[in-house]
């Protein structure tokens, strides 16, 4: 019984992993303009990925922008090693769409601010 209770214990682990790796590949940020599909291609465990997915649907227009970036993070205090997770970069010209993790969705040109929205992760 001891034996069926840890297998039982190993599978239901091995499930919760799969579920989080599932809505850490992809997540969708929806603000009160915009619907922000984001897609991590990297291997699961990469602590940064610099092939992160953003397609951006404007809920006014419909229109929609797809871009490529990255993970973005703060630094550790020997500021080489990525630290804490902050969100993602993406850059299309000279308009820079910051996606952070907690829900704002900040698109600049130059130090023009053209969105600051805060949304929720779906």
């Amino acid at each position: 019984m001891k034996r069926a209770m840890n297998l039982a214990a190993v599978a239901a682990l091995a499930l919760a992993a799969s579920f989080h790796a599932q809505a850490r590949a992809q997540q969708t940020l929806d603000t009160p303009g915009y619907t922000v599909k984001i897609t991590q291609q990297c291997e699961e465990g990469n602590v940064t990925c610099d092939d992160v997915r953003y397609v951006g649907t404007s809920k006014k227009s419909g229109k929609a922008i797809s871009l490529r970036g990255k993970t973005m993070h703060a630094m550790a205090a020997d500021g080489v090693t990525p630290g804490a997770f902050q969100g993602y970069v993406f850059r299309s010209g000279r308009v820079t769409y910051t996606v952070f993790a907690d829900g704002r969705l900040v698109v600049t040109e130059g130090k023009k601010t053209l969105v600051n929205q805060r949304g929720e992760w779906k």
